[in-house]
């Protein structure tokens, strides 16, 4: 192993922070940061398949013949269905229907991604370039449930078909996000051994990324792939994925066809009545008793504002 220290200028730290980063034997991908703060890619390609165990060092060309040939099959298949939901993006929120972002694959080159858009078009206008978050405000109604289903990764199987990507990998991230994470996160760089994938062993295992420390947790599952590839792990991932998704699919139609909870409906009730559902503790009355409680409330409300405004009320 060696070491090699940070360069104050080029990653804005100040100089009294001493910090040093480690690389494994091979030769480091060269990476630049520009005055903006944005990633330059300057990079000397890594030699493919080094990372690879020797034994599985055949594979990969099969295996990027075997993404283009599924990729095309699949693509036909649901290019109807992204159609639709492409529309149904463009006529529900003001913007692009599909989303182009850079993303750093093989080697450190940069390409354009391609997805359904899910957020509003002018999502990091005022944060700048930030992860997701659960319950995002950002996301727009039809881009909650094209997330819930993962129809709006469809479109990257242009980028496999391109090379691009790979049907089965780690996730592509974002070159702004790879600055900071190439020197915070040891060993980073070697998930850049292979294509990013749709989907692989931890985006299946693990949650998205919202931080440093999910990164790390992942980064372990990302290298245990690159080093293990092969037929079998791909072929498992990928059935494993058609079941997520399916299951997936199965839940989102679920839930448009049943009937709101009784949780749901309670809340909802305690909203419009104007009472602090979480207030309300091993306290919480029936919804009938509310019910009489807030009609007798409004109605006292009504008689009262009827005597300030002098009106009288019918005999009886």
């Amino acid at each position: 192993m060696t070491t090699q220290p940070v360069n104050s200028s080029s990653s804005q730290i100040q100089p009294s922070l001493q910090i040093v980063r480690t690389f494994p034997e091979t030769e480091p991908v060269p990476l630049d940061v520009n005055r903006s703060g944005q990633f330059i890619d300057t990079t000397a390609e890594i030699s493919r398949g080094n990372l690879v165990s020797p034994g599985l060092a055949w594979y990969l060309p099969v295996k990027r013949c075997c993404d283009l040939v599924l990729a095309c099959v699949i693509l036909v298949l649901v290019a109807p269905l992204v159609l639709v939901a492409a529309l149904l993006v463009k006529l529900t929120s003001r913007g692009p229907a599909l989303y182009r972002q850079v993303r750093m694959g093989l080697d450190g080159r940069l390409f354009t991604l391609i997805k359904l858009r899910t957020m509003r078009h002018d999502a990091e206008a005022d944060s700048g370039p930030v992860w997701a978050t659960d319950h995002d405000a950002r996301v727009t109604p039809i881009g909650q449930l094209l997330r819930q289903t993962h129809f709006d990764e469809f479109p990257q199987l242009l980028n496999v078909i391109r090379g691009d990507m790979s049907l089965v990998g780690p996730r592509p991230e974002r070159p702004e996000f790879v600055a900071r994470l190439d020197w915070e996160v040891p060993h980073y760089r070697e998930r850049l051994g292979v294509r990013p994938g749709i989907t692989g062993l931890a985006q299946l295992r693990l949650l998205p990324d919202t931080g440093i420390d999910t990164v790390r947790r992942k980064l372990v599952y990302d290298i245990y792939y690159v080093r293990n590839v092969s037929p079998v792990l791909d072929a498992k991932l990928l059935v494993l994925t058609a079941w997520r998704l399916c299951e997936e699919l199965l839940r989102s139609g679920w839930h448009v066809i049943t009937l709101p909870s009784h949780q749901e409906v309670e809340r909802t009730f305690y909203r419009l009545v104007g009472i602090d559902d979480e207030g309300a503790g091993t306290e919480r009355q029936s919804l009938p008793a509310v019910s009489a409680e807030s009609l007798g409330i409004n109605r006292r409300n009504e008689i009262r504002e009827l005597s300030n405004t002098g009106v009288q009320g019918a005999p009886g």
